[in-house]
């Protein structure tokens, strides 16, 4: 049997010791100068956002499982930005890392089998994972799971999100006196064990946020199939001790995503931020990627 995108993920958790992603959105005003010396202009912006994840790239690959491009971070410069993005998926891939797109995409007919072609297709946007709205009901998955099963790669659903707002619609109570995000774990879950690999995880994987931890193990328990994508941890507050319950009793089944707290940790560490050099940013974010692995390390 040939490895599904589920083997692809614990395959490099196990090998890299880590089940750490960084998320890559590159914002300019959080930019040293060194980045910015060519100018301002769209093109020059989108070459610095290029350097940029060229620099966290080179550092976290030895670390991390995968990296997180947010769409929005590229699409805000037009097609200079996503040109830039494209180099980065193009990068990260060579450098043996997943990739797993930010895009928040859900639609439904052609328009989801498209844009699951865009993403888990060939198209020089595609990466190993997309993350996917379900407020379309299956209709706007299924497409995305077929591709992604097509080419050995995933989806990772939105469930449990870490903003402070996800209750509003989240936690809905139904009928039937569960909340919405449960009843979308039992919906999810039949179609989850379609795709499953050699590990037991399917290609169906969710999102659930670090910032709820009090809901993780409902969900585990509900979802033993899907792998995790924890947005949240650290900047949006999530505690590396409240974790557990996202894992496994093998400490797998779950990818941890920090963002700010590793590509913009020198803004932290130095009030000189915008003066530093290429060096001098790398080894910061290679001593916060090291933290961060460790911390998440000892609650799997």
């Amino acid at each position: 049997m040939v490895d599904n995108f589920s083997d692809l993920i614990i395959k490099d958790i196990l090998k890299k010791e880590s089940a750490l992603i960084v998320g890559l959105d590159p914002n300019p005003a959080y930019f040293p100068l060194c980045l910015l010396e060519k100018g301002q202009d769209s093109k020059a912006i989108a070459k610095a956002i290029w350097e940029f994840n060229q620099l966290i790239i080179d550092v976290v690959n030895p670390h991390v499982v995968a990296v997180k491009p947010q769409l929005a971070y590229y699409e805000v410069f037009g097609s200079d930005g996503i040109y830039a993005l494209e180099k980065t998926i193009s990068y990260a891939k060579s450098k043996g890392l997943l990739v797993i797109n930010d895009a928040k995409r859900g639609d439904i007919g052609p328009t989801a089998t498209t844009y699951a072609k865009a993403f888990l297709g060939d198209s020089p946007l595609s990466g190993h994972g997309v993350t996917v709205s379900p407020y379309l009901g299956t209709d706007g998955i299924l497409p995305f799971l077929k591709e992604g099963t097509d080419q050995r790669k995933g989806i990772f659903v939105l469930l449990k999100t870490s903003n402070p707002s996800a209750s509003e619609l989240q936690d809905l109570q139904l009928k039937t006196g569960e909340k919405l995000y449960q009843r979308l774990a039992e919906l999810f879950d039949p179609i989850a064990k379609e795709t499953m690999g050699h590990y037991g995880y399917s290609n169906l994987g969710v999102v659930v946020g670090a910032t709820y931890p009090q809901d993780a193990s409902y969900i585990r328990d509900s979802l033993k199939h899907s792998l995790f994508l924890v947005p949240g941890y650290g900047a949006q507050g999530g505690k590396a001790k409240e974790l557990t319950g996202y894992f496994d009793e093998n400490g797998m089944g779950a990818l941890v995503s920090s963002t700010r707290g590793i590509i913009y940790s020198y803004i932290q560490k130095n009030e000189e931020w915008a003066h530093l050099n290429k060096k001098e940013i790398q080894e910061s974010i290679e001593e916060a990627v090291l933290d961060a692995k460790r911390e998440i390390n000892a609650v799997r």
